[in-house]
């Protein structure tokens, strides 16, 4: 009888591979039809939106993310007997949400500074 655990690890991996080919994909066919102009307005402003939107702050979001997941991973390592593997994954959750509110506060005063000078 097949190990069922390693049948699961090679389909999620596989699933994770086609699905981020297909985002990819779409992703290339959406850009060329805005770029032939065979959309209509709004459908230009959204991909513009989403477009200016990614850069330096998603960078900036998803950093903040992941130092809050590897600072809960880190402190495991640093007190083992003292955490359990339940309050890691807690601990992750917390991390990167407060990682998210950083970016919240940090892209919001962003924002705020930018159109106070456009007044």
């Amino acid at each position: 009888m097949p190990d069922i655990e390693a049948i699961l690890i090679v389909s999620i991996v596989f699933g994770a591979i086609v699905a981020v080919f297909k985002i990819i994909t779409d992703y290339k066919t959406r850009k060329e039809l805005i770029e032939k102009g065979e959309v209509n307005d709004s459908v230009k402003s959204l991909y513009d939106k989403f477009s200016k939107s990614s850069g330096v702050q998603s960078d900036l979001k998803w950093g903040f993310v992941l130092v809050g997941i590897g600072l809960a991973m880190v402190s495991k390592e640093i007190f083992p007997y003292y955490i359990s593997n339940e309050t890691v994954l807690g601990m992750m959750f917390l991390f990167s949400g407060v990682g998210f509110l950083a970016y919240y506060f940090i892209a919001s005063n962003k924002r705020d500074s930018g159109n106070n000078g456009q007044s």
